[in-house]
């Protein structure tokens, strides 16, 4: 029995290893520079013929490939003639590390018990050892706001650079938002009924409206005690709403449930408010623009919410709120699992209203903006965090989406994943 248990072990523990996620690289050591490649630097311009170098993590050039060369001596110059460069996707309203297996509870944890849990942080429950995040940067993405999700206050969030050993490693910015789930006036029945039927009155709304209204009036008046004796958790996670150092991430989807969500953040003091999800945001474009309300459009592979919508009204709703002057992002909240389509989504985009590189803003500099991380990341220009990647092909078009190189602050990152893996073991037995 020993001599078929040992040997057992043995293979069980190679394969785990073989299964484990890429080996995080050493900071950037040596100046590098991409040369010849067409630089898409996601602010609406491009370069056709460009140079870019970065340094201790940091881009020091953008630039025609004509005026400038740099010095192999001193760098390690990639060509990338014919290729693509890109800022490096970023996804906002994210599960990624917090979820892993759908169908398994104790691969979860992106939600806590209670009604209001502000205190309760998403980073420190970020998984760096997720398998969806090398998925996730194979296709481009290299930075994710981690979110809470449940609960009326879900909690806060926090933006992850996708290159690190642990969470501590990972954040990028810490604590950026709450996230709060604004109360629906309809309540739709259980998918698991037998005959769901029509959605009915919300019978809690009130109560739950009740409820966060003492919870942010505490809130405010909490956070105008400089040094409150006891500390009360989730009050003082909620502090930052009040001075405009962390944003209300708000999710709702229907335009008077839209308006009602921000106005009750204005009265009670809150500075900065990003709606999530906004499936109605064109019905309330002008009132959004009006009081610089951004939103990050949660789910637009999907159909519309009435039958009298046109069909493809998902599909133009990004350009109809970009035409109307609100700043606007994407994500894709399905799951960890479809992350990896978040640029297809802006592609998609890109076929209903936009330019190429308008839809390229809406996964990078809006994101980048909307998340406060814009000073540091979202565009490629001088002083800017090395993170960028290079495709074959157009990033935004699965058809060409093909990385063959990406940076994290400046680190050539693994871009090796499960589904790679699997693709080359199986691709021989069915004889492709």
């Amino acid at each position: 029995m020993k001599k078929i248990f040992l040997p057992l072990l043995t293979l069980l523990a190679a394969a785990k290893i073989a299964a484990q996620p890429p080996v995080v690289t050493k900071p950037q050591s040596k100046p590098v520079a991409l040369v010849g490649g067409m630089a898409h630097l996601g602010n609406g311009q491009v370069i056709g013929n460009a140079v870019i170098t970065f340094e201790n993590g940091k881009i020091t050039e953008v630039a025609e490939a004509g005026s400038a060369k740099p010095d192999p001596a001193r760098y390690e110059v990639v060509d990338v003639s014919g290729k693509h460069i890109y800022p490096g996707l970023i996804a906002p309203n994210s599960r990624l590390g917090l979820d892993e297996v759908g169908s398994v509870k104790a691969t979860q944890d992106n939600t806590e018990t209670g009604v209001v849990n502000a205190n309760v942080r998403s980073l420190v429950s970020y998984n760096t050892d997720s398998e969806h995040i090398p998925v996730a940067r194979a296709n481009g993405i290299l930075l994710a706001q981690v979110t809470p999700e449940g609960a009326v206050v879900s909690g806060t969030s926090s933006v992850v650079q996708l290159e690190a050993w642990n969470w501590e490693d990972a954040a990028y910015r810490k604590d950026d938002g709450v996230y709060l789930n604004w109360p629906a006036y309809f309540a739709s029945a259980s998918r698991f009924e037998e005959a769901a039927g029509p959605a009915k009155k919300n019978d809690k709304r009130d109560a739950v409206l009740q409820e966060l209204d003492r919870t942010f009036t505490d809130g405010l008046a909490y956070s105008q005690i400089k040094n409150p004796v006891p500390v009360n958790l989730k009050l003082e996670a909620m502090r930052g709403l009040f001075d405009g150092r962390k944003t209300m991430f708000v999710r709702a989807d229907y335009g008077k449930e839209i308006i009602e969500a921000v106005q009750f953040a204005q009265s009670h003091g809150v500075k900065k408010v990003v709606v999530v999800g906004a499936t109605d945001a064109w019905m309330v474009a002008d009132f959004l623009k009006e009081n610089n309300v951004p939103v990050i459009l949660n789910a637009v592979h999907r159909l519309p919410v009435r039958e009298e919508e046109d069909v493809d009204m998902p599909y133009k709703l990004p350009a109809l709120l970009h035409k109307a002057g609100v700043l606007v992002g994407l994500t894709y909240g399905e799951g960890p699992m479809q992350l990896r389509n978040l640029p297809f989504v802006a592609g998609n985009a890109a076929g209903y209203g936009l330019t190429k590189e308008e839809a390229l803003m809406l996964v990078t500099a809006n994101n980048a903006k909307i998340l406060g991380i814009d000073d540091k990341t979202g565009t490629l220009a001088v002083g800017k965090d090395a993170n960028l990647v290079v495709s074959t092909g157009d990033l935004l078009d699965m058809r060409t989406n093909d990385v063959t190189h990406a940076f994290v602050g400046g680190r050539l990152i693994s871009l090796d994943n499960k589904h790679k893996r699997l693709y080359q073991r199986f691709s021989t037995k069915y004889g492709f």
